[in-house]
């Protein structure tokens, strides 16, 4: 890890390796019916500040280009988890992603709306992106499992990236590292929030 001036600027995957793991500690709930998405957007409308991620099966072809079939939303201590492969893009969740009054933190968000735009023409409203965010503070990594190594002293788990997000059932380690994260991206920034 190099410090300037007490910051921690960055680290290495080998550093990291050393470290902790850490998984999300909370409730996960997964939505796979448009009944289930439309209380679990309404018990997200009382919080002010979601963490926000998405996950997409991976392409292996050159050219081929898969649609979002996960999206995470998370509190400190539940995360949803809407199956978008089965349920679609609900008008709830399009209108919860558009309010400007709800923030949404994620990271690399840019490339999650533009793979959300192929289910639905939404404006997103109320995001913090991360890279951009973790800047103001000298951090200079870009990825989420170092920002969070360098602000926590533990790191999160890669190895569940390039699994099916398509599967019929989610394997409980895809639950844990969809909504780890999520509730990820809300810890980082309600902890540099409060420097």
């Amino acid at each position: 890890m190099t410090k300037d001036n007490n910051i921690i600027k960055t680290v290495t995957k080998e550093e990291i390796s050393q470290m902790d793991m850490v998984t999300f500690p909370g409730r996960i709930i997964v939505i796979d019916t448009n009944k289930e998405a439309e209380k679990a957007i309404n018990y997200l409308k009382n919080f002010k500040c979601l963490g926000f991620d998405t996950e997409t099966k991976p392409a292996f072809k050159k050219g081929q280009v898969n649609k979002v079939a996960l999206l995470q939303l998370s509190t400190d201590d539940v995360c949803f988890l809407f199956r978008i492969n089965i349920i679609g893009f609900p008008k709830e969740l399009i209108e919860l992603l558009m309010d400007k009054t709800i923030t949404k933190i994620g990271l690399s968000i840019k490339d999650d709306f533009q793979t959300i735009r192929r289910y639905s023409d939404f404006r997103p409203d109320g995001f913090i992106e991360l890279q951009d965010y973790v800047k103001k503070f000298s951090i200079e990594e870009m990825s989420l499992q170092k920002i969070f190594a360098i602000l926590f002293s533990m790191k999160i788990s890669k190895s569940q990236r390039l699994s099916n997000w398509e599967a019929d059932i989610l394997s409980e380690g895809q639950k844990k590292y969809a909504a780890t994260d999520a509730w990820a991206c809300k810890k980082i920034y309600d902890h540099l929030s409060g420097i």
